[in-house]
This record gives structure tokens, C-alpha cells and sequence, in this order.
């Protein structure tokens, strides 16, 4: 790889690496299973340098902003290497957000131009007056058909430029993004990344998870997402290795992915992971009694020969096919974003399928602990990185500093003041570090609750138990100022139904599935099950089942599928007062809305 700490900026480190590897694959596009397009790093640059120049020609200069709002695709990080080579700043929005939610983000970083896709381009009904408004003077559209009305944007694909673009040199304090974070608790604030951040972030990561020519990385996160940003584009460019983004992340599409491209790293959020852990268990359920017998024998055995680190060598040999489907070459699935279950990471490592779960913030640069695998711990997030220092304050709130933290919100000084205490990033997360150095996650400082007796409850631990049934999909532990605490639950309907159907229940609809005493008792006796393990002001008195499922889309969780508690609590106000309101009059049970 690159030797990073010689560098100034993320476009320095890039522009030599498309000179350093010219030949090697960069980028491989594939969608629906269908490869699209495969890029050397020469084809990458001579696409990305044109763009360079028109960016110029349209007045571009070192300190505006450039706003990409786009799918997973080649174009998004040719985009992203034009606005770096200029000396820009780079604004990565999340393309599912709401289009009035991109609007209020747009307008509040100051964004000059806009490169987005056509459909998004429509769906924000861009306008020459709306962009004004935002202060937006250009707007690149991608993949417009040939007859489509364009006013007010421009064809990304047929920006030529004129000449060679000039590189624009950057200092290592200047800002290379402003990265707005998910926003669990309100509205997004853009994090000022400087091109120091990512530089370390990078060199601290690759010495953990090294890439070299040759290595393939399978992009399934969005682009603008923090760590698919650093390992799925920084890191592996600065590399030679090989990135491959899918545009379609349909399951059967990402399955298939693995063995075609042989795989060697890829990133993943929890939920994905424990859809491919459900997976893999539905196809060993169905073996033969003595096949399964032997599966078992061998998952036990290797729990014991690995010890506290997977041995991708071993198991491929007693555990050839399952490997074989992961593509026979991976080295590590690198998950993060939110809570990783125990019993998830050791179904994998049980297989010895390597996981490296980790804790990281935007503000941090991304990753702030990982599980390197030399030893791993599933009960904890593991170990600092070589370059950032983690402490506990005295109210376990985990504290974070080191050269990938970033140094301010963009025009947020009050929230800037109150993110840092002595020089150390608050991260609102409540922690506690083991006398290894292993650091474990218990909960969010704003999220304890309350209760109007004065005890505090930490919701996440029994939140994180109840999800454990294959039946929770979500639980959101309630009871802030309230007598006693209780819990709203939304099912994994997948599971939910074909439970029922075994049981030959008849339902015309999910709410009139969840209204059913036999599904209301099956989840009373889940938080009964929950409930035995917790201290008694903890216990879960009453539960609402509700009728539908959390997505980012719909703003209860958000991008990285971390749960936005304040969102469901509002969405559900009117069942969670009657449920109060019930509950003066009745004993404990489950109602269901």
C-alpha cells in the first residue's frame, strides 16, 4: 500500500494510486447479477480527470462544496475523486433520505454544485428558482434518458472539460468532507472531516485488515455511509485492490456476489449479518438427521481448535462448502453501525467465518475499537486502534481522542463547545473498558430512562435480549417518567407468519395477526422469558405488538439501522398512552395495535 503518512490529502494518496496500479481492476459495477462495467485504475482516472477539469470550468476552487446524492455505483466515486483532485469539499448525503430532508441538508452545508442521479433529480423536483433558493448554481445529473427534460441540470456524462485539470495541493487540516451523522436523537449535523482524519483512519484500519492488489472488497453499504466510505473506497484504492459495488442489494444478489467475485473482505450492519446467520441455520435445518449430527460435531470441534480466533485455513478444509459459498477467500466480514449480538459472531466463528465487529462514530472517522481476530471477544467491540485513545468519564460516558476525531460540527459552534470535555470527543455512549483494553457498549447516555420512582433503566441490554428471539425484530424499552417500565415490540413478520400458519391460524392482515391471543400470549411469554433476568424495577409490565416493520425509509431507524427511540415513541404516542391508561386499571399483560 501506500505509505499514507507522507501525504497531505485524500486526493494526493489517490492520484498516486491510479499511477501506481494503472492495470489492476479498480472497480467492478455489478447489477442484478449482471456485470455492468470493470474499471482499471487508467480507465478510472481517465474518466475522473474530465470531470476534474468541468468542475473548474464551472468555477470550482478549493474550500467550496460538491453534494453527491447517489446509489452505489462507479460514478459516485469518480465524482468523489474530481471534487478531491479540485481541492473541493466533498458532501455525501444519504439518497434515502426524505427529499425535504436532502433540501434542508443541502441548503444548510452551502453546497455549490449537486451530482445526483435522474430519478433522484425528479424526485427532488429540482427546479432553476428551488435551486437558487438553496443556493445551489449546478446541478449534474446522471443517466438521464435522451429525450428527458433536463431543464435546470446538466448531463454528467457529457461534462468533457477542456485541456487537463490542474491538481489543486491540500494541507492535512483542511476539510476534505463535511459528513452529516445519522441523527438517532434529532436533526443530522454535518461533521467537518479534514483530510488528517482520513489519512489516519486509513493507516490505523490497513494495519489491522491489510488490502494489496488482488484483494476484493464487495460494497453492499451505501457509499455515503462512513465506513463504506473508508473500506470501501479509501482504503482499498490506496491499495490496489479491487472494490465491487452492487446497485441491486436484493439477498440473492449479495449471495451470489461472494464465490463470482471471490470475496475477501465486506462490510455489513448487524441486521444483514443475522439475516445470513438465519439463512445459513434454515439450510441446516433441513439436512439429513446424521449430515446435521456431523455439522454439529464439527462446528464443536472447531469452537475448541480455534480457540479465541477463527482459522479461515482449518475450517475451510472440515467446513469446505460453507466456505465455498462465502467464495473460499474471505478474510474477514467487518460489521459495525450497531449492536452485534454474542451469540451471532460466535454462530460464525463456530463455522470459522471470520467477523470483526467494531464501535465507531462519523466524528471519529469512523472506526474507534475493532475485534482484530487476534484474539476476539463477541461480548465486547474490542480494541482501540493503534492511533486513538478511549477512556471512561466518571458517568461511563466513552470518551474519544487521536488524529482521526474530527474538530467541529459545520456552522454548530454551541454543539461543538458541548461534543468536547478537555480535548476528548463525548461520544453519548455509556461503556466500561475490561483490564485487556477490550471496551464493551451498554448503552446510550440520553437514552437511560427514568422512571418516576428515580430508578434509571439502561434499555438497550434488554432490548438487545429481546431481539435475540428470531420473533423481534425491534423492541423499544418505555417508561420515562412512569410508574414502571414497559416495551414495544415489532415483530420479524417473516418468522411471526409462518409461525402462525404452522399453528393454522387464519389472518387477513398483519394487524389482525398481531391482535390474536395466541400471538399475544406468545409474546407475553418472550418478555416473561426476559423478564426473569432482570432486577425487579426493571421488569417489563405491559408490551405493545405493533403491526409494522422499522426501516430507515420510514424514519424509525436510521441509515446504518441504529434505532431512532424518540421517532417510534412519537409515531406510537396515542397506543403508548392508552396503554398507561389501561394499565392504573389493569394487571401486567400484552395489548396489541
Amino acid at each position: 500500500m501506500l505509505d499514507l503518512k507522507k501525504y497531505n490529502s485524500v486526493g494526493e494518496a489517490l492520484r498516486d494510486a491510479l499511477e501506481t496500479w494503472p492495470t489492476e481492476v479498480c472497480l467492478v459495477e455489478s447489477d442484478r447479477g449482471e456485470e455492468k462495467q470493470r474499471l482499471t485504475y487508467r480507465n478510472f482516472k481517465d474518466k475522473a480527470l474530465p470531470l476534474a477539469k468541468s468542475l473548474q470550468d464551472l468555477g470550482i476552487v478549493p474550500g467550496h462544496r460538491i453534494a453527491i446524492i447517489m446509489t452505489n455505483q462507479s460514478k459516485w466515486l469518480i465524482s468523489a475523486y474530481a471534487i478531491f483532485f479540485c481541492g473541493a469539499t466533498l458532501v455525501p448525503l444519504d439518497f434515502k433520505l426524505k427529499p425535504e430532508e436532502q433540501w434542508q441538508l443541502l441548503k444548510h452545508s452551502g453546497a455549490k454544485i449537486l451530482i445526483t442521479e435522474y430519478g433522484i433529480w425528479r424526485q427532488l423536483s429540482i427546479s432553476p428558482a428551488r435551486a437558487a433558493a438553496a443556493n445551489l448554481k449546478t446541478v449534474l445529473a446522471t443517466e438521464a434518458p435522451e429525450n428527458a427534460d433536463m431543464a435546470g441540470a446538466e448531463r454528467w456524462e457529457e461534462l468533457k472539460g477542456v485541456n487537463a485539470p490542474a491538481f489543486v495541493p491540500q494541507k492535512r487540516n483542511d476539510i476534505a468532507c463535511i459528513v452529516y451523522s445519522s441523527g438517532t436523537g434529532g436533526t443530522p449535523k454535518g461533521c467537518m472531516m479534514t483530510h488528517e482524519n482520513y489519512l489516519e483512519q486509513c493507516v490505523a484500519l490497513t494495519s489491522l485488515y491489510p488490502f494489496w492488489p488482488g484483494v476484493r472488497y464487495l460494497s453492499i453499504l451505501p457509499t455515503n455511509h462512513a465506513i463504506d466510505f473508508m473500506v470501501g473506497f479509501f482504503g482499498p484504492f490506496t491499495c490496489g485492490a479491487t472494490v465491487v459495488h452492487l446497485r441491486t442489494l436484493r439477498p440473492e444478489y449479495v449471495r451470489e456476489a461472494f464465490p463470482k467475485y471471490e470475496i475477501t473482505y465486506v462490510s455489513l450492519v448487524p441486521l444483514v449479518l443475522k439475516n445470513l446467520q438465519k439463512g445459513l441455520q434454515a439450510r441446516f435445518d433441513e439436512l439429513p438427521d446424521a449430515k446435521r449430527k456431523a455439522l454439529d460435531a464439527i462446528r464443536n470441534i472447531n469452537r475448541v481448535l480455534t480457540k479465541d480466533r477463527p482459522r479461515p485455513w482449518l475450517s475451510r478444509k472440515l467446513l469446505g462448502e460453507v466456505h465455498a459459498g462465502f467464495g473460499g477467500k474471505l478474510e474477514a466480514i467487518i460489521v459495525g453501525g450497531a449492536f452485534t449480538e454474542p451469540q451471532t459472531l460466535q454462530f460464525f466463528y463456530d463455522l470459522g467465518i471470520p467477523v470483526a465487529n467494531g464501535y465507531g462514530l462519523t466524528e471519529a472517522g469512523t472506526a474507534v475499537t475493532v475485534n482484530d481476530l487476534k484474539p476476539f471477544r463477541a461480548d465486547t467491540v474490542g480494541k482501540p486502534l493503534p492511533n486513538v485513545e478511549v477512556r471512561i468519564a466518571d458517568d461511563g460516558e466513552v470518551l474519544v481522542r487521536g488524529p482521526s476525531v474530527f474538530k467541529q460540527y459545520w456552522n454548530k459552534p454551541k454543539e461543538t463547545q458541548e461534543a468536547f470535555v478537555d480535548g476528548w470527543f463525548k461520544t453519548g455512549d455509556i461503556g466500561h473498558l475490561d483490564k485487556e483494553g477490550f471496551l464493551s457498549i451498554t448503552d446510550r447516555k440520553k437514552d437511560l430512562i427514568k422512571t418516576s420512582g428515580g430508578k434509571f433503566i439502561a434499555p438497550q441490554p434488554i432490548e438487545n435480549s429481546l431481539k435475540h428471539n428470531a420473533l423481534v425484530a425491534e423492541a423499544v424499552v418505555l417508561g420515562e417518567k412512569r410508574k414502571f417500565p414497559s416495551v414495544l415490540i415489532a415483530p420479524n413478520f417473516p418468522f411471526l407468519e409462518e409461525w402462525a400458519r404452522g399453528r393454522e391460524l387464519e389472518f387477513k392482515s398483519r394487524m389482525e395477526l398481531v391482535s390474536m391471543p395466541e400471538v399475544r400470549g406468545l409474546y407475553e411469554g418472550i418478555v416473561g422469558e426476559v423478564n426473569q433476568n432482570l432486577a425487579r424495577f426493571e421488569k417489563l409490565k405491559r408490551a405493545i405488538v405493533v403491526a409494522d416493520e422499522f426501516s430507515a425509509e420510514d424514519g424509525t431507524l436510521t441509515a446504518s439501522m441504529k434505532l431512532r427511540r424518540r421517532v417510534v415513541e412519537e409515531r406510537y404516542r396515542r397506543q403508548i398512552e392508552e396503554m398507561y391508561e389501561q394499565a392504573e386499571q389493569a394487571g401486567p399483560g400484552t395489548t396489541s395495535e
